[in-house]
């Protein structure tokens, strides 16, 4: 019988469950793929395991008893405090700090603690610095000792284990997880408050059973196995299934730049990766598609495209960042967005806002290749730009290499897959060692 796994994409703007399954060696096909809105603000984590639960609800019964591995991708970054077993603290302490949220009042220290200036977590950007506001304002509240800090995939797969030790390493870069050392970076470990820390395992690590009380909010078998996830880019990454030369842009609410590298780069605001026995490469603006929903309904962005020509540029400069900020290709907490001269013609203030993506798409691979990441050979791209022909084609012109549109692949099917490559593993284990 062909096993099944579900992989969650705990995005920036939803949920997305994929149910997959796989049979001999071939890749991982797609069975069921749903998603929604959270059932909350993205800030609260609650809404987080809401969805999850609801998603997985919608699955046929039979299927979900046939569900062995499951595998959580999160936002990079989305960072929370909580207690030892999961609960969540009261008021506005019971929420998380977003990916995007930036706290330059704690950057020095962020730097001090992780003594490298090119480390993920030395910026106000980083978890790091979020992980010190948090700890702040909890102190302020006359919180005691003995909460956790944990990343949005990282407290989700807590709940499915009844477990808040572990950290996935790729969610926990940012927070000062120093990959090739395989240890927290600078004197992190030395801290007072360094058990707060989690104990961190490598993507695709089996962590073991659903706890009881997950298994039945599910409906998946107590049998079924938790996985170590990653973040969502690096899932989406995996769906794509690139090859040599390619690298993958995530076009969803904000615009996600990945490929493989012969060896690791450290720099302010890129993030780097052990994905496959290789090290990946990239980094995220706080720009993205997400921009445009300010200005248009996802029809009404249909629509405007197809009247605009790729060929034809605006002559417009726009730095469309949802906010002052920016993460990639520039670590900048001072960044101010430029949404205007807006012209009368819709269509062409669409095209503008579209060729000032793409402007950012591209300082992102040039930025890429300057600090040692190979040529590109082409970009696949996944999210829901890569639904936009159009956009497609002033990116081609840009970038000067082929770009692809794949938009059905999604990051929850790359946690789906990750799921499925580590229990193929532990049966590969278990049978070498009889």
């Amino acid at each position: 019988m062909s096993r099944l796994a579900l992989g969650l994409d705990l995005g920036s703007s939803g949920l997305r469950l994929a149910l997959a399954k796989a049979d001999g060696d071939g890749p991982a096909e797609l069975l069921i793929e749903t998603s929604s809105p959270y059932p909350g603000s993205f800030n609260e984590p609650e809404a987080w395991r809401h969805g999850l639960i609801g998603l997985t609800q919608q699955l046929p019964a039979e299927l979900r008893q046939r569900v062995s591995a499951i595998a959580i991708d999160g936002t990079s970054g989305t960072l929370l405090l909580c207690r030892r077993d999961g609960s969540l603290l009261p008021g506005d302490l019971g929420l998380a700090l977003p990916y995007h949220q930036a706290c330059p009042e704690q950057a020095e220290r962020a730097r001090q603690l992780c003594c490298d200036d090119a480390s993920p977590a030395a910026s106000a950007s980083g978890s790091l610095a979020r992980a010190l506001q948090l700890r702040h304002r909890a102190h302020l509240a006359g919180e005691g000792p003995g909460l956790l800090l944990r990343h949005q995939a990282d407290w989700l797969m807590g709940w499915l284990l009844a477990d808040w030790r572990w950290g996935e390493e790729g969610n926990n870069l940012r927070l000062g997880w120093d990959l090739a050392r395989r240890r927290w970076a600078g004197s992190l470990a030395d801290q007072s408050w360094a058990s707060a820390l989690p104990t961190i395992r490598a993507s695709g690590s089996l962590l073991g059973p659903l706890a009881a009380t997950s298994a039945e909010a599910l409906g998946l078998p107590i049998s079924c196995q938790v996985v170590a996830g990653s973040t969502d880019a690096n899932a989406a990454f995996l769906a794509a299934d690139p090859q040599e030369g390619d690298g993958v842009a995530v076009l969803g609410t904000t615009l996600v730049l990945k490929q493989f590298a012969a060896a690791p780069i450290h720099a302010a605001g890129i993030s780097c990766h052990r994905l496959a026995g290789r090290w990946l490469v990239g980094g995220a603006s706080n720009a993205g598609a997400g921009v445009l929903r300010r200005f248009y309904r996802d029809a009404q962005i249909r629509e405007l495209s197809r009247q605009i020509d790729p060929e034809r540029p605006t002559g417009l400069d726009l730095l469309p960042l949802p906010c002052t900020g920016e993460r990639f290709p520039v670590d900048d907490p001072a960044l101010e967005p430029r949404l205007e001269p807006r012209p009368v013609s819709d269509a062409l203030y669409l095209q503008a806002l579209l060729e000032g993506l793409t402007a950012i798409e591209a300082r992102g691979w040039k930025r890429l290749r300057q600090l040692g990441a190979p040529p590109l050979r082409r970009v696949i791209t996944l999210g829901g730009g890569a639904h936009n022909p159009q956009w497609r084609q002033l990116r081609q012109r840009a970038l000067g290499v082929p770009v692809l549109n794949r938009p059905g692949l999604s990051a929850a099917l790359g946690m789906a897959r990750l799921a499925l490559q580590a229990q193929a593993r532990m049966g590969e284990s278990a049978a070498a060692s009889r």
